[in-house]
């Protein structure tokens, strides 16, 4: 391809929606990470493309338009990075940056096909949206014929969405014999019930799934349900997040918008059975806002507001931190657009065995960041 603009084939690629996946690698400057990737996703109605990179043992997610997109690998290529790959449905393309501004260009076959968003719109969920599912026309999300309700379009989309977490996981948990699942804090449980479905149905796996919850009347609605659909192998029971004792091994711990220090009770818990998998998404987060000291950032905590929203991604950060210290891979991801809810953030841990000095450097990171925000200890840290 000497002599051929590569831009011009790269901007096509966008524009025509042909684009299925791009890396950027091979550091021109120390201290930047090794590569960072982007594929098209669909959000809020429209394509953008999921930017992602990794500093240490955490991915870094951030949506972009396409043009965005375009716009950071052109201001990235040939100063940050010297390497520029992508795949459409036309070849795979690597431009290697040979400095003084020339590159060399090289195309092969494709390697990868999808169909382009641009002519395929319909996004496929796990639980698809023209076909009858039980559990979603018991809660109200679907009607008989298999419609979305249009009013619930949005649970329907936030339920799938946890199913594609659910299922990037699923080869972490056992391969063989009962799947078993608690979720603290289950409420109306329209996420346990799709656990279920997805684990039973779509995987056709046995599975001892517990609903907890400490409202008697919201697990017996629960119970009902379960019974009427004849989940095999789901419960729900009352009781506390703190206090409650499985009976075996939990393969995955869930809390989802459990309020303020409660998803702190249910981590805890999930460390102490030494959970494979932990979901997190937190709710409410305001005891940091009342330990952190004036001294942290007064140029920002002095406006309410500001403090309470810094609070709340600080509470996510450290939780995040300490789960790696106790022997997890953890993420800090986008759980649904934030259009449909505020409440964004899923911590999302999986169970690693590190050696002592890796578990040593999380603790000195873990530590390093209390001592930045200014605190000596919060709910979290053992007593």
């Amino acid at each position: 391809m000497a002599g051929i603009d590569w831009q011009q084939h790269f901007s096509s690629a966008f524009a025509e929606g042909r684009l299925i996946q791009l890396v950027v690698s091979r550091p021109l400057i120390p201290g930047i990470e090794s590569k960072a990737t982007a594929r098209p996703i669909e959000a809020g109605g429209r394509t953008m493309y999921q930017w992602t990179i990794q500093r240490g043992s955490q991915e870094f997610h951030e949506n972009l338009t396409p043009e965005a997109c375009q716009e950071r690998v052109h201001a990235f290529f040939g100063s940050q990075y010297g390497d520029l790959h992508w795949f459409a449905n036309d070849g795979d393309y690597t431009v290697r940056y040979k400095g003084r501004g020339q590159s060399q260009v090289k195309r092969k076959p494709p390697t990868k096909r999808i169909e382009s968003p641009r002519h395929n719109r319909t996004r496929k969920y796990l639980i698809p949206d023209d076909r009858p599912c039980a559990f979603l026309q018991e809660i109200g999300v679907m009607l008989p014929d298999g419609r979305v309700k249009p009013s619930m379009f949005h649970k329907f989309r936030q339920i799938n969405r946890y199913l594609e977490f659910v299922h990037d996981i699923y080869d972490e948990l056992p391969s063989e014999g009962v799947l078993r699942v608690v979720d603290f804090g289950c409420g109306k449980s329209y996420l346990t019930f799709a656990v279920h479905y997805y684990l039973t149905q779509y995987k056709r796996r046995k599975v001892d799934i517990i609903g907890l919850d400490r409202k008697a009347d919201v697990v017996e609605h629960c119970r009902q349900i379960a019974r009427k659909l004849e989940c095999t192998g789901l419960d729900f029971q009352p009781g506390d997040i703190r206090t409650y004792t499985p009976t075996a091994d939990v393969h995955l711990a869930i809390s989802l918008h459990a309020c303020d220090t409660a998803t702190d009770d249910a981590l805890a818990s999930a460390l102490r059975w030494q959970s494979r998998v932990i979901f997190a998404v937190p709710c409410c987060q305001h005891e940091l806002s009342q330990l952190l000291p004036e001294s942290t950032l007064p140029g920002l905590l002095g406006y309410g507001l500001a403090k309470e929203r810094f609070a709340s991604l600080a509470t996510d950060a450290l939780r995040a931190r300490y789960l790696e210290t106790r022997g997890y891979r953890t993420q800090v991801m986008e759980f649904i657009e934030t259009e449909h809810t505020p409440k964004n953030i899923l911590l999302r841990a999986i169970r690693r065995p590190y050696t002592a000095g890796e578990l040593s450097e999380r603790n000195q990171e873990y530590q390093q960041l209390k001592q930045n925000l200014g605190i000596t200890g919060w709910h979290l840290d053992p007593a």
